[in-house]
C-alpha cells in the first residue's frame, strides 16, 4: 500500500472513531442520570411507576391536591381531577380553548364557570371542578373517565382514561399517602440577600408564609418572631436570618396528620424554584435546592440526637430559602 493510501485509510479510521465517540458523547449527555446535567423538573414515584413534570405542572397538581384536602376530599376526587386537567390543558394555566374555555381545566364562562379571572385562578378552578364532582352521587366508585365526564361534559370523553396512571402516582404523592414520593430537580438562580422585616421574616420567608396560609387552611406557621429569632436552635440556623419557617403538624404520630405533614413537604418541593426555597426536612427526611438531583435524603439532626421528635423533624415542616449573596 502506497504512503498516500495509508493516509488515507488512516484518516478514514480517525473519522469512523471520532463519528463513535460523538455519538457516544450525544447518548451520555442525554441521559436521565447524568450527573452532569441536572434536570429542570418534578417526579413522582410510587409503586414502580414514575412521572416526569415541568416545574409549572408541578406547582399546579400540587394546588389541585391542597384544594382537595382542605375539603376533606380524598386522594381518588385528586385522581379524577388531574386525570382531566392532563387531558383539557396538560396541566398549564392556558388563556386559550375551545369557545370561551379556559385554564387548567378549560372551564367556559359563559357556561357558568366563574369570570374569565377566576377560572384562570388555580384555586377557584380546582374548587370549581370539586363543587361539580362531589355533586355526582357515588362518584368515588365510578371509573375515572365517567366521573371527569359527568363534571366535563366533554366531545372526547374516554381521553380522560389515558390519563389515570399518571394521575394515581401524583394523588397518591401529593396527598402524603405515599411520604418522600415527589421531588423537583433543577439549578437554583442566584439571589440578593434580604434583611429581616419588622415581623422577623425576609420578603423572600414571608412569600412563603402567605403563600401557605393562601393554600392550606389553619396552618400552625411558626419559626419566626417580631424582631427575629436569637435562640433556640443550631448555631447558624436560618431561623436566626429570617429564612425560615416551621409548620407544625401534631400530634405527630396520627396517620392523618403525618399525611398532611407530608402533602405540605410535597407542595413546598413543587414551589421550591418559584418561591427560592432552599431547604425543607420533615419526618426523619431532608430536601434541598443545592442537592435537589438526590431526592429526598435521610436527614439526622446536626447535634446527632436521633430520639427527640421536634429534632428529627417529626412534629413539623421546616422550611428554609435562599439566603441569597
Amino acid at each position: 500500500m502506497s504512503r498516500a493510501a495509508r493516509l488515507t485509510a488512516t484518516l478514514g479510521t480517525l473519522l469512523a472513531l471520532g463519528g463513535c465517540v460523538a455519538a457516544l458523547l450525544i447518548w451520555w449527555v442525554g441521559r436521565d442520570d447524568n450527573p452532569l446535567i441536572r434536570r429542570n423538573d418534578c417526579r413522582a414515584s410510587v409503586d414502580g411507576r414514575t412521572v416526569a413534570l415541568s416545574p409549572e405542572q408541578a406547582r399546579h397538581s400540587a394546588t389541585i391536591a391542597a384544594v382537595a384536602l382542605e375539603r376533606g376530599l380524598p386522594a381518588r376526587a385528586v385522581t379524577i381531577a388531574l386525570a382531566t386537567a392532563y387531558q383539557e390543558s396538560d396541566i398549564y394555566n392556558i388563556d386559550y380553548g375551545d369557545r370561551d374555555s379556559l385554564g387548567l381545566f378549560q372551564q367556559r364562562p359563559s357556561q357558568g364557570w366563574g369570570t374569565p379571572e377566576q377560572v384562570q385562578d388555580p384555586v377557584y378552578a380546582a374548587g370549581a371542578f370539586y363543587d361539580a364532582l362531589v355533586d355526582i352521587p357515588n362518584y368515588r366508585e365510578l371509573e375515572v373517565t365517567v366521573a371527569a365526564q359527568e363534571v366535563q361534559r366533554s366531545a372526547f370523553p374516554d381521553a380522560y382514561a389515558d390519563h389515570e396512571d399518571d394521575a394515581r402516582v401524583l394523588a397518591s404523592a401529593l396527598t402524603g399517602n405515599s411520604p418522600a414520593s415527589f421531588y423537583c430537580t433543577f439549578r437554583a438562580d442566584d439571589v440578593a440577600a434580604q434583611a429581616e422585616g419588622d415581623d422577623g421574616l425576609t420578603d423572600r420567608a414571608r412569600a412563603v408564609r402567605d403563600e401557605l396560609a393562601g393554600t392550606f387552611d389553619g396552618l400552625d406557621i411558626g419559626g419566626f418572631q417580631p424582631g427575629g429569632v436569637d435562640s433556640g436552635h443550631v448555631e447558624g440556623s436560618a431561623h436566626y436570618d429570617g429564612r425560615a419557617l416551621d409548620v407544625m403538624f401534631e400530634p405527630y404520630d396520627d396517620p392523618d396528620v403525618n399525611r398532611r405533614g407530608w402533602s405540605v413537604a410535597h407542595w413546598a418541593v413543587a414551589n421550591a424554584q418559584a418561591l427560592d426555597i432552599a431547604t425543607i426536612i420533615y419526618d426523619d427526611r431532608i430536601w434541598s435546592a443545592r442537592r435537589s438531583d438526590e431526592g429526598w435524603r435521610e436527614y439526622t439532626h446536626p447535634s446527632g440526637d436521633t430520639a427527640d421528635v421536634t429534632l428529627r423533624h417529626l412534629d413539623h415542616v421546616h422550611i428554609d430559602v435562599a439566603p441569597g449573596e
